[in-house]
């Protein structure tokens, strides 16, 4: 057995996630601002030829919407930064059978809400859910530690030693335990 598995990893200090990490502050800001500048433009246009709307009313919401692109990058941003890494352990994990109406066609969809919750060593909780897959809710067991590491949001569990899967760190993605990179990101793997 691979001891390694037994103890967090300190691959986590490779230059390929800091790497990750600045390219997805850059994507997010690139992306919102292509997005940003999409929908001023279309507005100002449906001001020009609409007889619903003229501009500068049409400009003035395409600059609104546009705006909140770009302040929503801001703090998904700004909040990877402010992260920390922190240790916790799994308390509680549920499955509840669970519906919503579709947006659809306005009928009810039923499905499966599965939840690992972690509490964090100063106290607070954390939720991990996911409708109709138990990946994850398999993945964990009740007291396994695990770490959130700055700038990821992903969980390294502790104890990797009887896991025949591992997620990648950086971009989540379900990888075999005996690869050594991710093959999505190419981010080593916390083993």
């Amino acid at each position: 057995m691979n001891q390694n598995l037994k103890t967090y990893s300190t691959k986590i200090n490779h230059p390929a996630f800091n790497k990750y990490i600045k390219d997805t502050y850059k994507w997010s800001a690139l992306f919102s601002t292509i997005l940003a500048v999409i929908v001023i433009i279309s507005f100002y246009i449906y001001g020009e030829t609409s007889y619903e709307m003229d501009n500068p009313e049409a400009l003035y919401i395409g600059l609104t919407i546009g705006g909140m692109f770009i302040l929503i990058a801001f703090f998904q941003i700004m909040g990877r930064k402010k992260s920390t890494t922190w240790d916790g352990s799994i308390i509680e994990k549920n499955i509840k059978n669970k519906r919503k109406k579709s947006q659809n066609d306005n009928s009810w969809r039923h499905y499966e809400e599965f939840t690992v919750t972690i509490l964090r060593d100063h106290g607070n909780i954390y939720h991990l859910i996911a409708e109709d897959d138990d990946t994850i809710y398999n993945y964990y067991q009740i007291g396994d530690r695990v770490r959130h590491h700055k700038g990821l949001n992903s969980y390294e569990k502790r104890n990797k030693s009887n896991d025949t899967i591992i997620f990648c760190n950086a971009c989540a993605t379900l990888n075999d335990i005996n690869d050594d990179f991710c093959f999505r990101c190419k981010c080593p793997l916390l083993k």
